[in-house]
């Protein structure tokens, strides 16, 4: 370990600049906790988006009109991890063959990876470790706008990576899995190849799990409890809403109030509170942040009464909570409910007080399985009321993990992918418009080196 505010030397440890495309888009399946009953799975289905603790997974590039992003992909026939890198041409419509990063040597979806973008245009992947079992990679492309080259930096230890590309530096948002739970970390570096130490950010209890953004100056991040329990882990009795921000760049830190946080916060008493959920004995599943016209930021969540799928648990609540600067409160209102705790969708915030949500609010064909059919939801009053817009997919497997783009252009405004969520299947992946008016499938095989997603909605 280095000492403190000493700064790491990397460089590049893998010469290789050619790298293999694979013949299509094929989506990676996992699942999680088995349950012995007939809902097979804590979660699972097609995970290439999974989970949303990894942001970004796709960036919009204007100079070249591109949306680059990453995924958890598979080889045909077979469920092993590789880390696939690929672009959405909004000139031509059409996209290449993707190309394979690194091959995970595992089935864990929770080692999928994540993208960042530096000004120049050069692409880093970083892909994450579950805990300590495997390791961790950096790469780098070769070229600005490019995905055919990548050479690979040599990687501090990380899980759940969010790296934001700032003005001077990357601010780097992991998870460290230590003393039996799951501790919250910073780091940052002005080219990815030298990082500080890591700084301890939070570890309340067991830990916490956290979702950030960014818009390029400010960072947001929203994070929970894991308790302790006398009969199974704290990560199944996750609780609590905390919220915190930095405007430069992570020397500092605040709530949305402007308090100062002094780090690392140790106990779920803090003021970084948002809510407590655990007096209420409500699980909280994270699931997006982001900010309102006038800068307040807002926070997409669910509530849950349990933590196993099926009916015993209710229908799951999802929630937003927006501070409001003129009465200095969290304004937390209901929008609508679904049928499983890891039904994941994102909120995208606009011009005019205009919020809108795609999730699997839908049961889909496996009703109380992870996902569902896919809804696009609206609000034109700041999350006081919401209108169903529209289901955006229709029945074969259940869609989950519908992910926006950093910068999302109108054209390619979410990523995501289906499977079954009873038994290993074939996953293709999927995005969509801003106004949800066509869904298209990126093509599973491909006889040429660029093609045409098909429509299917």
């Amino acid at each position: 370990m280095l000492a403190a505010g000493v700064l790491s030397t990397l460089g590049a440890i893998d010469d290789r600049t050619e790298l293999a495309k694979e013949d299509g888009y094929r989506g990676i399946w996992y699942s999680n906790q088995p349950t012995g009953d007939r809902y097979a799975f804590k979660y699972s289905g097609g995970m290439a988006t999974y989970p949303q603790q990894h942001a970004p997974i796709a960036i919009y590039a204007p100079a070249v009109d591109k949306t680059f992003f990453v995924y958890g992909g598979t080889v045909e026939g077979e469920q092993r991890l590789l880390h696939m890198v690929a672009y959405y041409d909004h000139r031509t419509g059409t996209v290449p063959r993707p190309t394979r990063l690194l091959d995970k040597d595992t089935t864990d979806a929770h080692d999928n990876p994540t993208l960042a973008m530096d000004a120049e245009g050069y692409l880093y992947v970083f892909s994450n470790a579950h805990g300590r079992v495997r390791p961790t990679y950096i790469h780098r492309s070769r070229q600005p706008y490019s995905i055919d080259a990548f050479e690979r930096l040599d990687a501090p230890y990380f899980s759940y990576s969010q790296p934001w590309r700032l003005a001077e530096r990357f601010l780097f948002l992991h998870t460290r899995y230590e003393n039996d739970g799951r501790s919250l970390h910073v780091m940052t570096s002005p080219d990815a190849r030298t990082w500080t130490k890591p700084r301890l950010f939070a570890r309340m209890r067991e830990g916490s799990y956290q979702v950030s953004w960014s818009d390029g100056q400010r960072v947001s991040t929203v994070f929970d409890l894991h308790p302790e329990h006398p009969d199974e882990s704290g990560l199944n009795r996750r609780t609590n809403l905390y919220y915190a921000e930095t405007t430069d760049e992570g020397t500092s830190w605040h709530t949305a109030a402007g308090q100062t946080l002094e780090l690392p916060l140790r106990s779920p008493r803090n003021p970084a509170l948002v809510r407590d959920y655990e007096s209420e004995r409500r699980l909280v599943y994270l699931k997006d942040v982001t900010w309102d016209e006038d800068g307040s930021p807002v926070i997409l969540f669910l509530l849950a009464r349990d933590h196993r799928p099926g009916p015993d648990g209710g229908l799951r609540e999802w929630q937003t909570a927006r501070w409001d600067p003129q009465t200095a409160t969290w304004l937390i209102r209901p929008m609508t409910t679904s049928d499983h705790n890891y039904d994941h969708g994102s909120l995208s915030v606009e011009a005019g007080g205009r919020w809108r949500v795609l999730a699997p609010t839908d049961p889909g064909a496996y009703p109380w399985g992870t996902g569902g059919d896919l809804v696009l939801w609206e609000s034109r009053d700041r999350g006081a009321t919401w209108s169903r817009l529209k289901r955006v997919t229709h029945g074969g497997r259940n869609h989950s993990y519908a992910r926006r783009p950093l910068r999302a252009h109108p054209d390619f405004w979410a990523l995501w992918a289906d499977g079954n969520p009873l038994e290993p299947s074939e996953s293709a992946l999927y995005f969509t418009d801003r106004d949800a008016t066509h869904v298209w499938r990126l093509p599973s095989r491909m006889s040429g080196d660029t093609a045409k997603p098909d429509v299917v909605w």
